[in-house]
């Protein structure tokens, strides 16, 4: 017979395994990020800035669901290391550029290695990671973000 309280169960909760997962996924990444000396909130953002080479704060924040308050103090931390430029919009002051830096370009071959060696470490094959990937992407995209 089903309890009432059986929606309270931490073995029923979609939010746990997801909040796990991502938490030990951050914790393998640990070893290789600090061999590039970036925290993983930082390497997230230099896989958009390496792609994209000039990007606004605002425009970043969008991409990795992160806030300026956030993204404020790790920027100005990547600017400290030399990888990026902040500089503010000539057109409207109130946007801030950020710009990768030709160290920051030089990161990038040094961060090469790091999805392969991750990959090893996921405990999954080829398909299941795509599935899993496109199932979390619908989620993401499904949410009223706001």
């Amino acid at each position: 017979m089903d309890s009432k309280y059986d929606s309270l169960k931490l073995e029923n909760q979609l939010c746990f395994p997801l909040y796990a997962c991502a938490k030990e996924v951050i914790r393998l990444y640990k070893p290789f990020l600090e061999d590039i000396d970036l925290t993983y909130t930082q390497y997230i953002a230099m896989l958009v800035i390496w792609e994209e080479k000039e990007i606004t704060v605002h425009e970043l924040g969008d991409k990795l669901y992160l806030d300026s308050g956030t993204l404020t103090p790790m920027l100005k931390k990547l600017e400290n290391k030399g990888y990026i430029k902040r500089t503010r919009s000539s057109s409207d002051e109130r946007n801030l550029i950020i710009t990768i830096t030709k160290i920051g370009e030089e990161l990038k071959e040094k961060a090469l290695n790091i999805p392969p060696k991750m990959g090893a470490c996921i405990p999954l094959n080829a398909e299941d990671a795509k599935c899993l990937y496109k199932i979390l992407n619908t989620l993401l995209n499904n949410f009223n973000v706001d």
